[in-house]
This record gives structure tokens, C-alpha cells and sequence, in this order.
């Protein structure tokens, strides 16, 4: 995730194999900065950027028939 001050700018999902690889995350740091050039240069605050793992997706499934809820 890019921010600038409080402001989230941009959030890129990232494989996990690749953050074993030199320069994974650099790469999209550079392509950040790139595409965000103009709105950087305006911040008197430069880019900061968060790597996080997401918590995974619980699926919650219905009740049961309960017979004591009739």
C-alpha cells in the first residue's frame, strides 16, 4: 500500500513467492513513485509504503436447523 500523509493512494496485491525474490517489492515501489509522480511532487511529505499479509477469509456458514429455535 502507497500513502501520502493519511491518504491511502494505491494498495497492489502481491504474490507471496515473490517477496523471496531480490527487488520484488522495489519494483513496485518504482512503479509507484512513477505513476504517482505528479501528486508526490505536490506532498510536502514523501510516499510511504506498507506491506501487509491479509488475514485470511473466513467463510461463515448459516445455522443449522436447530429444533429448539421452532
Amino acid at each position: 500500500m502507497m500513502y501520502l500523509g493519511n491518504d491511502l493512494i494505491e494498495a497492489v496485491p502481491l504474490q507471496k513467492d515473490g517477496l523471496r525474490q531480490p527487488g520484488y517489492l522495489g519494483k513496485f515501489k518504482r512503479s509507484l513513485k512513477m505513476k504517482y509522480s505528479e501528486l508526490i511532487s505536490q506532498h510536502p511529505d514523501p510516499p510511504e509504503f506498507l506491506v501487509i499479509e491479509p488475514e485470511p477469509q473466513v467463510k461463515l456458514n448459516p445455522p443449522a436447523n436447530d429444533s429448539r429455535m421452532k
